[in-house]
């Protein structure tokens, strides 16, 4: 099985000190940079673009960057995310007229490719594009904020889609992202997920005055994964 990916989401970082909320984070032991862009329109909020992914590889950033686009239409960004630094890039089936195109697109700028599966989104889409994905990113809460709860029935979807990559027999990322904290990381990784979004679990936990903070969140979250065997 793939190693345990743990992806904070700057989301939920404090953005006057960017850099230095990213820098704390990897030096911490994260392994990828979490973007969730949003445009107002496919979700009700509006976050960010490709110049903070541009600013963070030029301030010295060297992880890997997992841009999450949340907008609508989708093709007309994944150049300048690429040309940004970004080395994943998923999207949502909704937001896309062609998804297989909008797979190609991605690949063609140099990035890894996947979709995004809001709760209520059949996993139908994957029929056609199997071959195609890099990622599959299931979101455990509905997306447009930070902070929410993770919905239960994530669960048995997650399932679901290992039984799909492991019949594919293909090297597929499993990435959760909405609610997961020190508390439920384990039993999502049991469902099946290898690469772990957190936002605040991370990020609203380490403003407080102890600057090892991060650390202490991220070796309790491995900790917790390390229980699981697959």
């Amino acid at each position: 099985m793939a190693r345990d990916l743990i992806a904070p989401s700057i989301l939920s970082a404090d953005f006057a000190r960017l850099g230095e909320e990213v820098d704390r984070v990897l030096a911490a032991g994260a392994d990828i940079v979490h973007f969730d862009v949003m445009d107002n329109h496919y979700v009700p909020n509006l976050t960010i673009g490709p110049l903070v992914c541009e600013a963070l590889r030029k301030h010295g950033v060297t992880a890997p960057i997992d841009v999450h686009l949340m907008v609508k239409p989708v093709d007309r960004i994944v150049p300048d995310f690429a040309a940004a630094g970004a080395t994943y890039i998923t999207f949502h089936p909704e937001a896309s007229e062609h998804i297989d195109r909008t797979l190609q697109l991605i690949h063609a700028e140099g990035c890894k490719a996947g979709l995004v599966f809001n709760p209520a989104t059949p996993l139908s889409h994957l029929d056609y594009v199997m071959d195609k994905v890099d990622m599959i990113l299931l979101m455990s809460v509905n997306p447009g904020f930070g902070g929410q709860g993770f919905i239960p029935s994530a669960m048995e979807k997650l399932r679901q889609v290992r039984e799909r990559i492991d019949a594919s027999g293909r090297d597929i990322r499993l990435e959760i992202d909405g609610g997961v904290k020190v508390d439920n990381i384990a039993e999502i990784k049991a469902a099946g997920a290898d690469t772990f979004v957190s936002g605040s679990g991370i990020f609203g936990k380490g403003r407080a005055e102890d600057p090892n903070r991060y650390d202490t969140i991220i070796a309790e979250m491995r900790a917790a994964l390390a229980s699981v065997a697959r």
